[in-house]
């Protein structure tokens, strides 16, 4: 399983990397949208139960990961406008399937209420329409300690919080790689985080009445910052959605222990595949497992 790798031309403003894992015998591509502060490789452990289902696209933001590189970062990026890139990006590889992840969720909503014209299903992991008094918390202290640009505490802040429930290594890794971005990184997380704060970038609710496929939502139960019960308030709002809770996971779902991943496996597989017969989902469930192995 390897990926094509490309970096692309986006409206003649933006350069992105891409991933593009293609699996023969699939007959539907999805799209990975990640959280905060995160790149491409936050999707290991999901794309392993993805394909060979679906040809996987994953994608760095222009000021992240391997796009930074080649963009000039002379002004912050809107939701708006990475909700822009995400449909280019949905255009190009043509896209059927989109799922985000985290603070992804806003950008993916945002993309959706537009209603395009491929995409026939969304899973939105980790996400809730409100901020409860736990995300506010975090959200205030994260931009505490990004504004000053405070790299170590920036990594205690996330382990501290959203990923209280990752094993070490993977606490180890995420404590790693946040200590080592740019300011410009932080600059703007920063930025859309105050927005949010501002009750400005939060309107996911308002154009949510506007999306018309189907969504499945997916928490962990131990998530005390985007709860299950604060996803379900979607259900006031968004047409046809679903939910599922993965037992005894937090924030980072799939990533946290094997049975998390199991779980979130079966969950999404079970919300975007057509039916199978119960000796072919056997067949597939073993195929998926064998490659996370």
């Amino acid at each position: 399983m390897k990926a094509e790798t490309a970096v692309l031309d986006i409206q003649g403003q933006y350069r992105v990397y891409t991933e593009f894992y293609r699996a023969d015998s699939a007959e539907q591509t999805i799209i990975l949208v990640n959280g905060s502060l995160s790149t491409t490789a936050s999707f290991a452990q999901t794309v392993r139960y993805l394909y060979p289902h679906f040809n996987v696209v994953l994608f760095d933001l222009p000021y992240a990961g391997q796009s930074r590189e080649h963009n000039e970062h002379t002004r912050f990026i809107s939701r708006e406008e990475e909700a822009d890139i995400l449909l280019e990006l949905v255009e190009h590889f043509a896209c059927d399937v989109v799922l985000s992840f985290s603070w992804g969720g806003i950008a993916t909503l945002q993309a959706l209420s537009r209603q395009p014209r491929r995409i026939t299903r969304a899973v939105i992991n980790s996400f809730a329409p409100v901020t409860n008094n736990a995300m506010l918390g975090y959200l205030e202290r994260g931009v505490e300690v990004m504004d000053a640009c405070d790299r170590e505490n920036i990594g205690a802040v996330l382990n501290g919080t959203i990923g209280k429930h990752l094993p070490s290594l993977y606490k180890r890794y995420n404590h790693r790689h946040v200590a080592s971005l740019h300011p410009y990184e932080y600059a703007q997380m920063s930025h859309h985080v105050q927005t949010v704060l501002n009750m400005e970038g939060r309107s996911c609710v308002s154009f949510a009445g506007e999306i018309t496929i189907p969504l499945l939502f997916v928490n962990g139960e131990w998530d005390e910052y985007t709860t299950p019960e604060d996803a379900r308030l979607f259900s006031q709002y968004v047409r046809h959605c679903d939910f599922r809770i993965i037992n005894q996971a937090g924030h980072f779902l799939d990533m946290e222990h094997k049975a998390a991943w199991m779980q979130t496996r079966d969950a999404l597989l079970a919300f975007l595949l057509p039916p199978l017969s119960n000796r072919q989902r056997s067949i597939a469930v073993q195929e998926s497992t064998a490659l996370a192995g």
